[in-house]
This record gives C-alpha cells, sequence and structure tokens, in this order.
C-alpha cells in the first residue's frame, strides 16, 4: 500500500468539486466586491489617498479570490477533462475575471492620471509603499494602452472569443484517443496524458509505435486545431495593432519584466553554446543504434534510470535531496506529498502534462501530473514542487507583490530539478546509475536549448505569416518542422511537425509565448545554483530573499539586487550555458569505447 496518496485532496479547498457550496459563496463574493469596486472607480474622489487605498485594498482581495477560483476549476478539469459541470464553471469564472480585469483596467487609468507630484506623495502612505512596484508598473502600462472604455469592451468580447477558442484545445485533447497495446497484448485506447508517457519509453520500438501513433491522431484533428490557433493569434494581432503595437514579443516581454535586451543576449550566448551539445546528441545517436536521432529518441533515457521508481521511492528521495539544501524546502515537500496536494495516478480521463497552481487565501498549492515511475517523472515532481515552495515563501505578502512573472517561476522550479539530479548524480554509485543520471540532466539542457527555441522560432514566424492571413496545416506543419531542424543544428532524423497541434502552451491566452521563459529560468537558476554550491549552507536564506522579490522587481534589478549580474550583457549566460559542456565532456568519457 502506498505511503502517500496519488490522487489530490480538492475537498480541503472546497468540498463537493463543481457543485461546491463554498465555491459558489466564492464566486458570489468576488461578485459583489468587483460591484464595490465599480462604485469607488465611479466616484468623484476616485483619485483622492483614500479611495486609492480601499481600491487596491480591494482589488488585491478579489484577485487572491480569482487566483484561487481559477486555480480550483483548472484543477477540475485537469481530473477529468469531460467534467461538462467544471467546463460551464470555468466559463463563470471567465466572466468574473473579465469584469475584473476591466476594473483594474479603470484604476490604472486614474493611477495614470495623478499627478506626478500627487503621486509621489500618495506612495509615501504605508499601505501603498509596501506594493509601490505594482502599483507603478500599472501605472506605466496604462500609458501603452487603449483608452479604458475600449480595453474593458476588448475583454468582454475575449470571453467567448479570445479565451473561447483557447478552451477548445481542452475539448479537442479531451476527445483524442490512441491506440496502444497492453499488457496482455490487447489493443487500449489510452488519454493523450497517458500516451504521452510512451514517448520516452525504454524501448524504442515502443516509442516509434507511439509516436506514429500520436503524429496520426494529432494530424486527424489538425484541421480544427488550426484553426483554433489562428482565431487565437488573429485576435491578438489585431488588439496589438489598435494598441499601436508593433512587435508581438511587446506583451511577454511586459509580462515576464524583462528587456528585449536580455532576451537577445541570452539566445545568443544559447546559440554559441550549443555546438558543445551536439558530440552528446551524435553520442546518443551511436549507442542506440541509429544514425540521427528522431524526435522521439531525444527523451529516450540512457543507463539505469530507465528503471521504474515507484512513487513513495520518488517522493523519498525528492525530500531527501531537497534536505541536504534546506530542511525547510524538505519539510514543505513532505507536507505536500502526505496532505494530498499532488494528483499523481495515472489513468484516462487526465489532461496531458503537469502544473502548479496556487490557493493564495489557503496558503496552499496542487501539482498535476501522470506519474508512472520514469525518471523524467521524478524531474518533473522535483520542478513542480519548486513552484508550490516559491508560492509557499511569498503566502504573507500582498496580493499584488506575489504576482511574479513566469519567467522566475521557472527558476525556482529549475532550481529545485537542479538539486535533485545534482545531488542524486553525485550520490550514485554505480556507474550505470550515475550515467543514467547525468544523461537525465543533459537532457534538459537539450530541451531549454533547442526544443524551447524551436517553439520560439516557431511562434515568431508563425505570427509574422499570420498577419497576412489564415495559415494552412500544412503551412503550420512545415514552419514547425524547419523550426525544429534549425533549433536542432541539423541533429535531428524524424521531426515532429504536428507538435504545434498537440502543445496545449500553443493555445494559451492568458500567457503569450509560453516558452522562453522556461529557458530563461533554467540558466538563472543555473547561476543561483552555482552560487549555491560556493556558499553552502547560508545561501538558503538569501535564496528565499530572492523569490520573496521576484514579484516587485523588473529581472534586471532582481539579478542586480541579489547576484550582483548584468543580464542584458552575455557574460552571465555564456558562464551557465558553459555548464552543460561540463556535462556532456563526462558523458562522453563515460560512454567511450573500451
Amino acid at each position: 500500500m502506498s505511503q502517500y496518496p496519488m490522487k489530490w485532496n480538492l475537498d480541503a479547498i472546497y468540498p463537493g468539486g463543481a457543485g461546491s457550496e463554498q465555491f459558489a459563496e466564492e464566486l458570489a463574493g468576488m461578485e459583489s466586491g468587483i460591484a464595490e469596486l465599480y462604485s469607488l472607480l465611479a466616484g468623484e474622489e476616485a483619485s483622492s489617498l483614500i479611495s486609492v487605498k480601499r481600491m487596491t485594498a480591494l482589488s488585491q482581495q478579489v484577485l487572491l479570490s480569482l487566483r484561487q477560483s481559477q486555480s480550483f476549476v483548472e484543477c477540475l478539469i485537469a481530473q477529468n477533462v469531460r467534467d461538462l459541470e467544471a467546463i460551464g464553471l470555468n466559463n463563470r469564472v471567465q466572466n468574473i475575471s473579465a469584469k475584473f480585469f476591466a476594473a483594474m483596467t479603470r484604476f490604472d487609468h486614474i493611477l495614470r492620471d495623478i499627478g506626478d507630484d500627487a503621486w509621489s506623495g500618495m506612495l509615501r502612505d504605508e499601505q501603498l509603499a509596501e506594493i509601490s512596484f505594482n502599483l507603478n508598473e500599472r501605472r506605466e502600462h496604462a500609458k501603452l494602452k487603449l483608452a479604458p472604455e475600449l480595453e474593458a469592451l476588448a475583454g468582454d468580447l475575449a470571453i467567448d472569443g479570445y479565451h473561447g477558442w483557447g478552451e477548445l484545445y481542452n475539448l479537442i485533447v479531451s476527445g483524442a484517443k490512441f491506440r496502444a497495446p497492453g499488457a496482455d497484448g490487447e489493443e487500449r485506447l489510452l488519454s493523450a496524458g497517458q500516451m504521452a508517457n510512451r514517448l520516452s519509453d525504454s524501448d524504442r520500438s515502443v516509442r516509434q509505435a507511439a509516436f506514429a501513433e500520436w503524429e496520426r491522431v494529432w494530424g486527424s484533428v489538425a484541421d480544427l486545431s488550426a484553426d483554433t490557433l489562428n482565431r487565437i493569434a488573429g485576435f491578438r494581432l489585431k488588439l496589438y495593432e489598435n494598441r499601436g503595437w508593433s512587435s508581438v514579443l511587446q506583451e511577454p516581454l511586459q509580462i515576464n519584466r524583462m528587456s528585449e535586451a536580455t532576451l537577445n543576449a541570452m539566445w545568443d550566448a544559447i546559440d554559441e553554446g550549443k555546438k558543445a551539445l551536439l558530440p552528446y546528441l551524435e553520442r546518443k545517436a551511436k549507442l542506440l543504434g541509429i544514425e540521427k536521432l528522431d524526435w522521439h529518441d531525444v527523451d529516450a533515457p540512457i543507463g539505469s534510470a530507465t528503471r521504474t521508481v515507484s512513487y513513495d521511492e520518488g517522493a523519498r528521495f525528492i525530500a531527501e535531496q531537497f534536505r541536504a539544501f534546506d530542511p525547510a524546502m524538505a519539510d514543505f515537500a513532505e507536507m505536500a506529498f502526505r496532505d494530498g496536494w499532488i494528483e499523481a495516478e495515472d489513468r484516462d480521463g487526465k489532461r496531458p502534462g503537469g502544473f502548479c497552481t496556487s490557493f493564495p487565501k489557503r496558503g496552499q498549492t496542487r501539482i498535476f501530473m501522470t506519474y508512472s515511475g520514469t525518471a523524467s517523472n521524478i524531474s518533473t515532481l522535483a520542478h513542480e514542487l519548486g513552484h508550490a515552495y516559491h508560492q509557499h515563501v511569498m503566502n504573507d505578502l500582498p496580493g499584488l507583490a506575489q504576482e511574479y512573472a513566469m519567467n522566475v517561476a521557472e527558476t525556482a522550479s529549475t532550481f529545485a530539478e537542479m538539486i535533485v539530479s545534482d545531488r542524486a548524480m553525485k550520490a550514485a554509485k554505480e556507474e550505470d546509475e550515475k550515467l543514467g543520471l547525468l544523461e537525465d540532466k543533459i537532457q534538459r539542457s537539450v530541451a531549454f536549448f533547442m526544443n524551447i527555441h524551436a517553439r520560439l522560432l516557431f511562434e515568431k514566424r508563425f505570427y509574422e505569416r499570420r498577419k497576412e492571413g489564415l495559415v494552412t496545416v500544412s503551412e503550420l506543419n512545415e514552419l514547425m518542422e524547419r523550426a525544429q531542424r534549425e533549433a536542432f543544428k541539423d541533429a535531428l532524423g524524424e521531426a515532429h511537425p504536428h507538435f504545434w497541434a498537440s502543445k496545449m502552451h500553443f493555445y494559451l491566452t492568458d500567457v503569450p509565448f509560453y516558452n522562453f521563459p522556461y529557458t530563461f529560468g533554467y540558466l538563472f537558476s543555473a547561476g543561483l545554483y552555482a552560487r549555491a554550491l560556493e556558499e553552502g549552507a547560508s545561501f538558503a536564506p538569501k535564496y528565499v530573499a530572492l523569490l520573496r522579490d521576484t514579484g516587485r522587481l523588473t529581472v534586471e534589478k532582481l539579478a542586480e539586487k541579489h547576484l550582483g549580474v548584468n543580464l542584458e550583457e552575455q557574460s552571465f549566460w555564456r558562464d551557465a550555458v558553459s555548464l552543460t559542456a561540463e556535462d556532456v565532456r563526462l558523458f562522453l568519457e563515460m560512454t567511450e569505447e573500451k
């Protein structure tokens, strides 16, 4: 019997699932709070200090409630993509969200129109001073948008338009069924989440068959997927055009609080450093007995990391590695395992992929994945626990100061992965086990330097093509395959042309360009981890201090304050990228024919 539950406990948040009375009260409370906010916004004294303070307090209250409600509905749908009641609730939450953000748009314009001297005086108030970065950020962003009534209209229309198209992905993936042989030889129908695990199976014949079926099924829904992606992009581009924005990267960079100079410095350093990965890809292909790695071979395990690890064993392993870095981090992980914060069961009906989502009013998080005992599963679990710990150390901050961006969120998650993988490799007694763990570590560099780069290249080119009109399935396939071959420096055999159809990230409407922040997080965390190794136990409180600042500083200021580095220069990124070369050198040494 398993020591830790493999199904999460959502009743601890709102009992009763989609029919929860407590959740209904939460939604009603939000609607009441938004109504009060609108009343204050319409008042004659809306720009007074008293009104601004009340609206700020109220907006943070609603914000935390909204984040919690969105998380609850997301969890309900993820655990059962056919939960029609939850899908209906999601629409209601989307409507509430649109009303709230329309109100916040008006609030931002009120802040924008306050004179500079008066505004500086307001920020000396103790309540506002605590979130001055966030309020200043909202004030400045308001200057780049449409008039508040037009932004509100766009938000209202987005519910059944922009966001509606984004939600269609869940419907598409819920209907996707994949054929695969069972242990008894009989054909089984698998969900996308179950089938995705087979794409990294240790048996190449299993991978080949799974990949062929994966491409077949996503190809069968490609017309619907293409229409969905085209509508999402069309809405986004038209909104940008009306705002006077010329670059599709303006919004994602703004959301991630980073400059384009930082983004370019990072990718330039990566492009230089990719050559260090090519000998690894060549050697791996040789070890697998093939000329070039096909898409489904890239994540194939090497060494004894192919063994299946039970959920309990994986949980204890992660907590043990965390404890060597910081006992508080390990205690948190053990609580998450013990108290049912993680949905890990391998069953039909679940959404593919993994995520961590926050319930800030409860001071809790929930983690979603499908665990089948692979080394990759353990990495995913450590990754999501890194996200959860990040939120945990910020729970006492004001709502606006908890709004950290995806790139720094991925820093915390990847840092947690590094703790687990690095310490496990050093502790490995058998050469084959060490090789498997080392190879799993290098795989992440391949993912962040090459796979993620392919996604970025594809999206940038897709949006450029979309400006000229609808992009066909064949064009999308061509764009995807070309991006993959370029990002992998022609080291790839068979590509994955329907990747654009299968990957949920391309359909997300709340976070555009859900790709480069992963690579930022990976490399930024590499710099942090190097500092942790250098400073030892004294680094843990410094790490927590950095995490607590992630919602109230730009990434450039964050790096300058806590690391003393300039992210707009290539030197930091080159140093981080170069760490991969040493891993590859060791891999080549360990796999040299004797």
